[in-house]
């Protein structure tokens, strides 16, 4: 076996071990919106849930040459958010919204997605995103590491809007929600063979 420190690793190498190493994983899609009113969607897959009471998730956001990105700082200021989730369906225009604009230009529009008024939160969701999460801002931390640093963001999830066609007792149906997880580089996955394990 290989063993690396990661000290000795540059960030770019860290991160193409990381993101090829811990997989899959799934996307947040995220939407918030800045003091001026403009509409940010951008794609981030260091991702998870974490607590179910209360129910938390969380989305690591790094800094790019020490400057916040529009998601980070458009939480941190009006303190809600939006988490869709990423499947066969709007995957493509996910990955559109990755590309580098100005702040006062909104992604949206450009790859044509739709945005509609969420039930609780002032942030826009998706209407092409079948599960989403609208979120308030529980708590932020900073992780720094020489010029390097990252925000760790816990939102607060204060409801849940799922597809009728997905949503049956309780649970998202995810053969029918065919989800879209993130590997390394440039590569996704869709869903494989589903199966079962009972616990011990």
């Amino acid at each position: 076996m290989t063993t690396l420190d990661p000290k000795q690793l540059s960030k770019k190498d860290n991160y193409r071990l990381l993101t090829s190493a811990i997989t899959p994983r799934p996307i947040a899609f995220i939407t918030s919106i800045s003091k001026e009113g403009v509409l940010n969607a951008a794609p981030f897959s260091y991702f998870s849930v974490i607590s179910a009471e209360p129910p938390l998730l969380a989305v690591s956001i790094g800094r790019k040459e020490g400057q916040q990105k529009d998601t980070a700082r458009n939480i941190l200021q009006m303190g809600e958010f939006v988490v869709h989730g990423v499947d066969e369906d709007n995957v493509k225009k996910m990955n559109q919204t990755a590309m580098n604009l100005p702040s006062d230009q909104s992604e949206v529009g450009k790859v044509g997605l739709s945005p509609i008024v969420s039930e609780v939160v002032g942030v826009p969701s998706l209407k092409e995103s079948k599960v989403r999460f609208e979120c308030k801002l529980e708590k932020h931390l900073v992780f720094e590491e020489g010029d390097s640093a990252t925000d760790f963001i816990i939102g607060r999830i204060v409801s849940y809007t799922v597809n009728d066609d997905l949503y049956n007792d309780g649970v998202v149906q995810t053969d029918k929600l065919m989800p879209i997880a993130r590997l390394g580089g440039k590569q996704y996955s869709r869903l494989g063979k589903i199966f079962e394990l009972d616990r011990p």
